[in-house]
This record gives structure tokens, sequence and C-alpha cells, in this order.
């Protein structure tokens, strides 16, 4: 059964990398090389909501990723969120995020499972939803990011 773990961080910097690279650092996967996939989580999976990735491998590796991810220049809000809903068998997640607040992510993101789940015929419990936010003052790039990371980093070459 492979193990999908719920990270999300928020960051600040001088231009728009610097910004997302720090919030991928507050959710310790800014190490690797992020692959991102579409929304369906595997039968088999676990997820489990953890904050701060443990170590998920080598440096450089790649780890496969569902993201939701903003970042703004200041002044402004940048705003993550994903929703996730399993069940018996195959699951899903649904990300939103963007110059907006919290509250707003949080709704897009629950809207957004709740249409997943009536396009689908599978048994599936009611969502969990994670969110970030983070204000950029006058000056400066802010960056928030909540991940599903699937298993551990794979090699990449």
């Amino acid at each position: 059964m492979g193990q999908i773990r719920i990270v999300w961080g928020t960051g600040r910097g001088p231009t728009e990398t610097a910004a997302y690279d720090a919030a991928l650092a507050a959710a310790n996967v800014h190490n690797y090389n992020l692959v991102a996939v579409s929304s369906v989580i595997p039968a088999d999976a676990t997820v489990s909501r953890v904050g701060t990735a443990p170590d998920l491998g080598p440096i450089g590796h790649r780890l496969t990723v569902v993201e939701a991810a903003t970042t703004v220049a200041g002044p402004g809000v940048a705003s993550a969120g994903l929703a996730w809903t399993t069940g018996d068998g195959p699951g899903l997640f649904y990300e939103s995020a963007g110059p907006t607040d919290r509250a707003t992510v949080e709704a897009r993101v629950r809207e957004g499972i709740a249409a997943g789940q009536d396009l689908r015929d599978w048994e599936m419990d009611g969502p969990a939803v994670e969110t970030t936010s983070i204000e950029a003052e006058s000056g400066e790039y802010a960056a928030s990011v909540v991940i599903a990371a699937y298993g551990t980093a794979e090699p990449i070459l």
C-alpha cells in the first residue's frame, strides 16, 4: 500500500522563484524535482496529513505530486488549498490557489471536489481540506503551497 503525504508551506523572497522555493522548503520538498500528476488517488493508497515531509529520498530525485501553489507580489495575499476524498476504492484530489483569501480558496476546493465526485461512480467519504495563506508586503513576493507527495523520490536519470 502506497503512502501519499499532505504537506504545506509558505515563504517570502525577493523574487517569485525565491518565494516559491521558500514555501517548498517550509514543506521540506524543495530538494526534489516535482512532477505534477492529475488528481486521482490510487485505490491502495493511504493519505496522511503530515505538514512537513520527512526525508523522501536522495536530493535531485523525482517526486510525484499534486500541487496547489501561487505566488504574489506585495502587497497581496497568496492562498493555496487542496481537498481530498477516499473510500474503499480510488479517491480524488482537487486543488486551487490564487491571489485571494484563505476562505475563498477553501470554498473553491470544496466546490471542485464535490463536482469531481459527481463525475465518478465511486464510493467516497466526505472531503478533507488543507489550506495555507500568507501576506506579501510591498517590495517582496510571497508564495503558498499545499502538496500531495506520492511515495518517495525516484531516480530521474
